[in-house]
């Protein structure tokens, strides 16, 4: 969905393309985290949130200044990523020459 229709809060997953801003040449999915109370332009907000890789996984922390009218939600949200189980790695004798 896209525009100002709905209200952005945290948890939201926003697909973010220069329609928000001109920073976005390279379109991005970002989870919200919260939205600071920061005096902005009409018609514009800040949002604090994680961008987020192709499997749904957080990247980077990300505090970035958008139109609310160029915002695209993601419904539904992409799926959290799940924890990565380490294993060990047997390895075998080590040759010395």
């Amino acid at each position: 969905m896209r525009g100002p229709a709905r209200e952005v809060k945290s948890g939201d997953v926003l697909h973010l393309t220069r329609a928000a801003s001109v920073q976005f040449l390279r379109p991005i999915f970002v989870r919200v985290i919260r939205l600071p109370d920061w005096v902005t332009y009409d018609g514009w907000l800040w949002i604090e949130g994680y961008e987020l890789g192709p499997k749904g996984e957080a990247v980077v922390r990300r505090t970035l200044f958008v139109q609310k009218a160029g915002l695209i939600w993601q419904d539904p949200p992409l799926p959290a990523a799940r924890p990565t189980a380490r294993r060990q790695v047997r390895r075998g004798p080590v040759r010395v020459g």
